[in-house]
């Protein structure tokens, strides 16, 4: 039976700053803290609380560590954040275009 592609959206990824962050990183190996804020036009205290939502999904991977003495944090997706982004891209491209999923 066919069904809607919306069925197939991952709920987490419908907010737009986690939307953006997915987005960063899927074309990268990691992305460090400021460098995702200033990319993503966002505080400090949103990039934190949006990923740590995603953390817990699972999607992304958290590392800290020092440059120097001063600390750092980078952000890379999870295999199951990588899966669940596609799954998500894919969703929203037969959306896009009119059409339904065969499942």
């Amino acid at each position: 039976m066919n069904t809607h592609p919306r069925h197939d959206l991952v709920e987490a990824l419908n907010h737009p700053v986690r939307f953006s962050f997915m987005a960063a990183l899927s074309g990268v190996e990691a992305l460090d803290f400021a460098s995702l804020r200033d990319l993503l036009e966002v505080s400090d205290s949103v990039l934190s609380r949006q990923a740590t939502q995603l953390e817990e999904l699972g999607l992304i991977k958290v590392k800290k560590g020092y440059i120097g003495k001063r600390p750092r944090t980078w952000f890379s997706l999870t295999s199951a954040g990588r899966t669940s982004w596609e799954k998500h891209l894919n969703a929203l491209h037969e959306i896009a275009q009119g059409g339904i999923s065969a499942n």
